[in-house]
Order: structure tokens, then sequence, then C-alpha cells
């Protein structure tokens, strides 16, 4: 079962909901409940996260 947020007034981001939206049905039915909470709450990403959705993100340099 997902995390709750830790206040519980926050909301999710709206741009990464829409990102999540827009994942093909295929990528977006891989993602457990908990990796979606992290996503949208602008969490840590889990590795597994991050290693299913490697061919839509893009690494900023530091």
């Amino acid at each position: 079962m997902p995390q709750q947020p830790a206040n519980p007034t926050q909301k999710p981001d709206p741009e990464r909901m829409a990102v999540l939206r827009a994942l093909p049905i295929e990528i977006k039915q891989q993602i457990s409940g908990d990796e979606a909470h992290a996503f949208l709450f602008n969490e840590d990403l889990p590795e597994s996260l991050l290693a299913k959705l490697k061919d839509y993100l893009v690494v900023n340099p530091k």
C-alpha cells in the first residue's frame, strides 16, 4: 500500500501526474503504488522505478 504523505494536505505534483498519465500502458502497469507515490510526491525514487523509466528520463548533468 502506498505511503501517505507526511503532510495530509500535500497534493501530488500536477506535472508529475501528467507525466505518469502520458506513459504507455505497458509501463504504467509495471509501476507499483509505492513507486508512483514516490514520483508524484517528489520523494527519492526507488531504483526499481528508475529502471522502468530509463527510456523516458532525461538526466541533467550536475
